[in-house]
């Protein structure tokens, strides 16, 4: 039965304060090709209209709001926005943030089968591997055209060095023409060699300096990829896993497409030059030589596609471990507290064994290869000794043309063998690259940035539930609420009470829309919230939850990170925000005030320290609508009362909800609604609730009051 409570009559009017303007902010967005599902939806009828699909970014000139940025990059559709909220009227905002995808979810160990990796090179492979470097296009290119330079010295020095040797030979006794003939080609050595060692240098630099570039921008990529996605995704698949990927499988990606590209073509230069040489030098002897070079092709064919197999192996094994990792370290006193610290070691290095596993298949891979393709090489320049030995008797070469035969057929034994190890590489990257893919291709369930906007005047504020029915995507046979219906009138104070796991904290949740009801609709200002653009909406809903998370850096940051726009955030505004939330005499009591270093979640502040900043950081952003998660619940008396304090002026003039169970927080409320079994059981002022001696309300008020009694009785 759907129960509707209207409390237009409350003593909270619908005071709106003024809020700051918004600063132009520069964002990183992303452009869908279609309208999101909830754009399509049909709109309310309130007066506000909405356009329709977006147009791609790289269609738009560059005059407009967007650039374009990287037309032929992997990363597609990375542009920048920049975007001015209008005051005057209501506006649609529709640019999505971060990457278009077109993928559904990503793979991880959990849900996909380390043996169904495949075993082919794919072509969108290559071309997204390449394409990776297409920013710093003109770096390679002159990188390429160095490496040019280099290989070509590298190989002209055989053919000149045997013109050396048959200079030393054919001379004779006449010293002083080979003296002359030694001074010159050795000084015409010397500048050659110079020249190549200077191109080599710069190889190196544009090689080393464009791959940092490139691992920067995937990095980037890959981290606005993850933080667009919905907290659902966050529920599915664990942070240990996805900081690997930002880490260790960017690193393989960017190795693999420059500096084992470059030494790649390195091998592949010299190993044309050298066989084009060899068969200048004696065409007969290059044909026989070379034969060995097929079966080594196929070989090396067969074994890139197991590589890459183990590859991927491997980095879903190390992500497991890097998971684990992180997951104990952060939480290192609980650890430590129930004296774990041996047996997470035991799990770790299990962990580790199942990458040193793979790690010696790969070892076993790696070595027959090597050792084939060594082999290899030995046996060439044996067959070049034992031909070009029968061929200098029949006086068809001589020692020179032998000698720069044998280098040459050095060189690209050297040369295969680098491109062994490139190939090898090359296997390894594409494994990464997959990993990689999957999460820049996933498109995310909800938009970011896409939606309605409303001008600042229009906002409101009143909240109400109609019909909602949730339950978490990984729990879907654990419903939270059914039919659930409850309305939040504007400027009132709305307290929401019940036993633990009746879904207070889920409230929260669906309000800021990190989820969807499956069914019913949640409205702000008869607004259907998955109408409005994410973004914005977020932007005026403050939140201070039971156990606030502070980033490791100043108080001064972790108090502005609550402003829409934190450069815009002045020094006062932070010590206004601090002295409302009864925050700034102990920030000023620190010696370095309000820039000390808080650390990991706030771990060097108390509780009731914590909570005040986080206030601060809530009052800053000025929201119209206020979600207060047990914010007190854990305090001492002394905190609880300074924090209370602090509450009561960040509540003025605004939509409050307070998920709470203590009736000091409580009798403040204009009115309670108490949840139980999936849905409203009671609403009302408290007074209200606690005459009901039935209640539930009035069952769990008597609870605390008996504990309360209780503790005063022990303290007699």
């Amino acid at each position: 039965m759907q129960l509707l409570i209207c409390l237009s009559r409350c003593s909270h009017g619908a005071h709106v304060s003024k809020l700051k303007p918004t600063q132009p902010r520069t964002l990183w967005l992303q452009h869908r090709p279609t309208p999101s599902a909830a754009l399509r939806r049909k709109r309310l009828s309130t007066g506000v209209t909405s356009s329709g699909s977006p147009t791609p970014a790289f269609l738009l000139s560059s005059s407009g709001p967007f650039v374009s940025v990287w037309p032929c990059s992997p990363l597609r559709g990375l542009s920048i926005l920049r975007s001015h909220t209008p005051t005057g009227r209501p506006v649609t905002h529709t640019p999505v943030a971060f990457a278009t995808s077109s993928a559904g979810s990503v793979k991880t160990q959990t849900d996909t089968e380390s043996g169904q990796t495949p075993t082919t090179v794919p072509l969108d492979d290559v071309k997204r591997i390449l394409q990776l470097a297409h920013p710093e296009r003109w770096s390679l290119a002159a990188a390429l055209g160095f490496l040019t330079v280099s290989s070509a010295v590298t190989m002209s020095a055989p053919f000149l060095l045997g013109k050396v040797i048959d200079t030393i030979y054919t001379t004779g006794t006449d010293t002083e023409t080979m003296t002359a003939s030694l001074t010159s080609l050795c000084i015409m050595l010397t500048g050659v060699f110079l020249c190549g060692a200077a191109a080599n240098a710069a190889r190196v630099y544009l090689m080393q300096t464009s791959g940092q570039q490139i691992v920067r921008n995937l990095r980037a990529a890959v981290f606005s990829s993850i933080l667009r996605q919905e907290v659902a995704f966050f529920d599915r698949n664990r942070t240990g896993e996805l900081i690997n990927r930002l880490s260790a499988d960017t690193g393989v990606v960017g190795r693999s497409i420059t500096d084992n590209l470059s030494d790649g073509l390195r091998a592949v230069a010299q190993a044309a030059a050298g066989v084009s040489m060899m068969f200048y030098v004696s065409p007969s002897l290059a044909s026989f030589v070379l034969l060995i070079v097929p079966p080594v092709a196929g070989l090396a064919v067969v074994y890139g596609r197991y590589l890459r197999s183990i590859s991927k192996c491997t980095q879903d094994a190390l992500a497991q471990a890097t998971q684990l990792a992180e997951e104990r370290i952060s939480n290192l006193r609980t650890v430590r507290a129930f004296g774990k610290e041996l047996s997470e070691v035991n799990a770790y290095t299990q962990k580790t064994d199942q990458v040193l596993s793979l790690a010696r298949k790969e070892a076993v891979l790696r070595a027959g290869f090597f050792g084939v393709t060594g082999l290899s090489g030995n046996i060439m320049i044996l067959s070049v000794l034992y031909k070009g030995g029968l061929l200098m008797a029949c006086q068809h070469m001589t020692v020179g043309e032998l000698s720069s035969f044998l280098m040459y057929t050095f060189w690209v034994g050297i040369s295969i063998a680098g491109l062994s190890s490139f190939y090898s590489e090359l296997m390894k990257g594409f494994g990464a690259g997959t990993r990689l893919w999957e999460l820049l291709d996933r498109k995310p369930e909800f938009p970011l940035n896409e939606g309605l906007v409303l001008p600042p005047d229009q906002l409101k504020g009143q909240l109400e539930f109609s019909d909602v029915s949730f339950a978490y995507p990984t729990r879907n046979e654990a419903p939270i609420f059914q039919n659930l219906s409850l309305l939040v009138p504007a400027g009132t104070i709305m307290a929401v009470v019940g036993p633990s796991g009746s879904g207070k904290s889920t409230l929260v949740s669906l309000l800021l829309r990190l989820y969807d009801p499956e069914a019913g609709i949640i409205t702000i200002d008869g607004h259907d919230i998955r109408e409005l653009n994410p973004y914005w909406l977020r932007s005026h809903i403050g939140t201070v939850s039971q156990e606030p998370v502070l980033f490791s850096c100043s108080i001064r940051d972790n108090i502005a990170y609550g402003a829409v726009d934190p450069d815009a955030v002045t020094t006062e505004d932070i010590y206004t925000a601090a002295r409302v939330a009864n925050a700034f005499n102990f920030i000023q009591d620190f010696p370095q005030g309000f820039d000390t270093i808080v650390g990991e979640k706030g771990v060097l502040l108390s509780g009731g320290q914590k909570q005040r900043i986080a206030i601060a950081r809530a009052l800053i952003k000025n929201p119209k609508i206020l979600l207060l998660d047990e914010a007190t619940s854990a305090l001492d008396a002394e905190n609880e009362f300074l924090v209370q304090e602090a509450l009561e002026r960040l509540m003025e003039g605004r939509t409050v909800v307070i998920i709470a169970h203590r009736l000091s927080t409580i009798q403040n409320a204009n009115a309670v609604a108490v949840l139980d079994q999936r849905r409203i059981a009671e609403c009302g002022q408290h007074t209200e609730l606690l005459g009901n001696r039935q209640g539930l309300f009035r069952k769990l008020m008597e609870k605390q009051a008996f504990l309360q009694d209780e503790q005063q009785q022990a303290l007699r």
